[in-house]
């Protein structure tokens, strides 16, 4: 049972420093039924997550299901400074308002994924303020200039002379002091997160509290174009509070390489189904197609429900199988005259004119199932069926 455990919990990962207070961790459960905790923190700094930031979120279900009780910690306090890891400049502060209200919807998406029984939900102000002037400076002195700066990102900025912000030094140290106070036996993070991961092992030895947390890091999520990271910023991301017909679609649109990423990484089935699909798809006997139909079925039905997921299913097929127009659709209406581009753009089609205009070069745009190719189009006094790829569509109205 251990063995099916490490296995499960090494699935997907990157690296793991010291699995051997882990498979100590599994032993001291098995044989006596004692807990231990695993940490994993998320700044709100956003109101919604996606499938990228899901990754950790199915890590800690499988430590729930070995043992495990989940510290879920919200970093209230600490995305007021704004984590630097990866980040050429001083993120902006954000204001208590935006942190509270995405600390809410945090809490309502995480539990689509977790067994909130075995979730501790947590906030590091409570902590973190009460430390107080003394606090942070006796914070301070567990770590030097020196050793901060040997920090890929903080080196990289220090050389360019770029500013990095006091603050931002002081944000690896408080993530390393939830370890602390929460007394972690286990903590999991991100590729991009390792010193922030082991500042919590050396500053558990500082204040000698008895442990030192072992670590786990899970690879960074690719998004749908299979080469960069999951990102909205990159527009190639699945979001949990999607729409949930485009949630199939764009999992339907991924590589069939891709998708073996996504099951590792995203679905619920153990290791050994996994590999038996794989073999079957290799040999034909089942089409990769109907593999990412599933996957796209249990992510749907995830984070909606298996009616809405057969929904959307039944949508793709109507719409990509037999080119059909969706039966569902936004509605607009703009003036007459109205430029092409600027259609788009009004249908949320496109978010810009200058993309839209890409769109149409490119033969993506279509009005009523036809190709659009004249950029400098105006439209006219009636009603559109508006298209930009395989997946957008928009009803407008021109008067």
């Amino acid at each position: 049972m251990i063995e099916e455990a490490l296995n499960e919990i090494q699935r997907g990962s990157f690296e793991i420093i010291d699995e051997e207070r882990i498979i100590k961790l599994l032993k001291k459960f098995y044989e006596s039924g004692e807990t231990y905790t695993v940490k994993a923190g998320f700044d709100p700094t956003a109101p919604d997550l996606h499938l990228g930031h899901t990754v950790l979120l199915h890590k800690l279900a499988t430590f729930q299901k070995y043992g495990a009780k989940i510290q879920f910690l919200i970093g209230d306090f600490t995305a007021q400074i704004g984590d630097p890891t990866g980040k050429s400049e001083t993120r902006k502060k954000l204001s208590p308002e935006q942190i509270e209200k995405n600390a809410v919807s945090y809490k309502e998406q995480v539990f689509k994924i977790l067994d909130p029984k075995k979730t501790e939900v947590v906030f590091n102000s409570e902590w973190i303020n009460p430390l107080g002037a003394t606090g942070m400076l006796e914070l301070t002195t567990t770590f030097n200039v020196a050793r901060m700066l040997e920090r890929d990102d903080f080196e990289k900025r220090y050389k360019g002379g770029i500013s990095i912000s006091i603050s931002e030094f002081i944000y690896p140290l408080l993530q390393g002091y939830d370890s602390v106070y929460l007394k972690s036996d286990i903590e999991i993070g991100g590729t991009d997160q390792k010193f922030n991961l082991l500042m919590g092992r050396h500053l558990q030895r500082s204040y000698d509290i008895g442990k030192e947390q072992a670590v786990l890091m899970m690879p960074i999520l690719e998004g749908l174009d299979g080469v960069n990271k999951m990102s909205k910023s990159l527009n190639n991301y699945i979001g949990v509070t999607e729409n949930p017909k485009d949630m199939f679609g764009k999992i339907l649109s991924i590589s069939d390489e891709l998708m073996w990423r996504y099951y590792e990484l995203l679905s619920s089935k153990s290791l050994v189904e996994i590999k038996d699909l794989r073999k079957a798809v290799e040999s034909r006997e089942y089409h990769p197609k109907k593999a990412k139909e599933d996957l796209a079925m249990e992510i749907v039905e995830r984070f909606h429900s298996k009616d809405i997921a057969l929904d959307a299913q039944s949508e793709f097929n109507k719409v990509f199988k037999k080119s059909e127009i969706p039966s569902d659709m936004p509605s607009f209406e703009c003036e007459a005259g109205t430029w092409i581009a600027k259609a788009l753009v009004d249908c949320k089609l496109a978010p810009s004119t200058s993309q839209a205009r890409r769109d149409i070069k490119a033969g993506a745009a279509r009005i009523d199932q036809v190709k659009v190719s004249d950029e400098q189009l105006k439209l006219e006094v009636g009603k559109y069926i508006m298209q930009i790829g395989k997946r957008k569509f928009a009803s407008l109205k021109v008067v």
